[in-house]
């Protein structure tokens, strides 16, 4: 996961400075040496390091928060205030033209995600935005990267421009656009080659093209897992081509965070979007406040709520908060929730999400096994829908018949509608108010590993994170409509 060896660090080194009730300007030099050094194992950029502990130095020695009473609370708030300012300060989104289409064009270095990242972006806009996209399909050097894009097009059901490999890149530009204007389209993406490494001949056919449709929007797709050489391929980018901002790729990878960290410091250009992952709606907008939030353990609680309101339905998540408080939640239902909650991500990641969450620790082991919930999906599948909307008519006989036709074992069948009907009465208590249900079900809870249904270790604690989290961004949703 992005950031989590900078996350520990950064989190250890302000957390020790809270436990001060005064703190010195020793205190503050060991905590910025701490800081200093994670941010450069994390491959942020020598400069970008040097310059942050600098500012955050300059206003944390100020005598007014040495000597106040929470010197420490402050002196967390302007690390928490500089990690913003050095990714950006502000979300910056695309910028959309008065006159349609909006054109975009994508550049990047091969295996940087331009291609994947064209189909995530061009979904997420016609999702959130209402957005009717075109994808070009502008490479026509890499072997099947036209296929590619087909391909993905087909996926989300989107349309793909293509002259073939034969017309050059300008040509297919120019003809893009006009066919965008004739057929209503009013987003244009631009899928332009790639290269191993930067070379005149690239950054010729890229002006090039620039040059023919002049874009509204430059985007550069970056690999975070390539650090601080992250930047230094966007500062290339940027002095040729004057780009608008990036997207970084790969941020659900073991990166350490140098490239989101040095980007905007050594171009000036902003993040836009970051990939969260392989599939093709694990796309975000960037936030530097919520990113420098979550790298100091505070949370995100805006981007879980935004998360819950795209997968939940409003109508749905009351007709399911009944169910849970009558205690008539049934296997259609946890289908269904473990459909939605897959699609908001991982579970450690959503926990991560929540204030304080991180302290709880073991944070790995949350992440379900996919082969396990294939396996609690084959079982639930092999039930009737008569055994689905009523767990309790299910007798031994019939259990026996389910192992077989899931291909699993009886014990693992039992082991399921045992935890089922555990979970079904924490809901339902849940639901009616009594929190103390969960919290006397965590502590009794031990260490060991989280398989969840159908897998193996300690997996009521797992199924209790995965319930209170959906319970989180049901209520989270519900608080957020009262408030508009």
């Amino acid at each position: 996961m992005a950031f989590e060896s900078l996350s520990d660090r950064l989190q250890g080194a302000v957390q020790n400075m809270g436990k001060k009730g005064k703190i010195t300007e020793g205190d503050l030099k060991e905590m910025m040496r701490e800081v200093r050094l994670a941010l450069l194992e994390a491959d942020v950029n020598f400069k970008v390091v040097k310059n942050f502990v600098k500012r955050v130095n300059e206003r944390a020695l100020n005598s007014e928060v040495l000597q106040s009473l929470s010197p420490a609370q402050q002196v967390v708030k302007i690390v928490n205030d500089e990690l913003t300012d050095l990714m950006g300060g502000e979300h910056e989104d695309i910028q959309f033209a008065t006159t349609p289409p909006t054109v975009i064009m994508m550049a990047g270095l091969q295996g940087a995600g331009k291609t994947t990242t064209v189909g995530k972006l061009a979904a997420f806009l016609k999702k959130n935005d209402h957005k009717k996209p075109l994808l070009v399909a502008g490479d026509i050097y890499r072997p099947a990267a036209i296929n590619q894009l087909q391909t993905i097009g087909q996926q989300l059901d989107l349309p793909v421009f293509t002259l073939g490999d034969q017309v050059s890149p300008v040509e297919i530009a120019t003809q893009a656009i006009e066919h965008a204007k004739m057929n209503g389209h009013d987003l244009v993406f631009i899928d332009t080659a790639g290269r191993l490494q930067i070379d005149e001949r690239l950054m010729t056919e890229l002006k090039d093209i620039k040059a023919a449709v002049n874009p509204d929007e430059i985007l550069l797709t970056v690999d975070s897992m390539t650090g601080q050489e992250a930047a230094n391929v966007a500062k290339a980018f940027d002095e040729e081509l004057d780009i608008t901002g990036v997207v970084l790729t790969k941020l659900d990878g073991d990166t350490r965070g140098g490239a989101a960290l040095s980007i905007v410091s050594v171009t000036g250009k902003p993040i836009k979007f970051t990939g969260t992952g392989e599939k093709l709606n694990e796309i975000e907008r960037f936030y530097p406040d919520r990113m420098s939030n979550r790298i100091l353990g505070m949370g995100d609680m805006l981007t879980l709520i935004e998360k819950a309101q795209a997968e939940f339905d409003e109508n749905e998540a009351e007709a399911m908060a009944a169910k849970m408080r009558e205690n008539t939640y049934d296997f259609n239902d946890f289908i269904k929730n473990m459909d939605q909650m897959n699609k908001m991500g991982s579970m450690k990641d959503i926990l991560k999400m929540i204030p304080g969450m991180n302290k709880m620790g073991n944070l790995d082991d949350l992440n379900v096994d996919p082969k396990q919930m294939a396996q609690t999906r084959a079982m639930i599948q092999s039930m009737t829908p008569f055994e689905r909307e009523n767990p309790d008519s299910i007798s031994q006989s019939r259990r026996r018949r389910i192992a077989k036709g899931s291909a699993t074992t009886l014990q693992e069948v039992n082991r399921l509608i045992k935890q089922f009907n555990e979970s079904r009465k924490l809901m339902s208590a849940m639901s009616n108010g009594n929190m103390g249900a969960l919290q006397n079900m965590m502590g009794g809870l031990g260490g060991g590993g989280f398989g969840g249904f159908g897998g193996g270790g300690n997996r009521n604690k797992n199924r209790v994170a995965e319930l209170q989290a959906k319970q989180m961004a049901r209520k989270l949703k519900k608080a957020k409509k009262k408030g508009k």
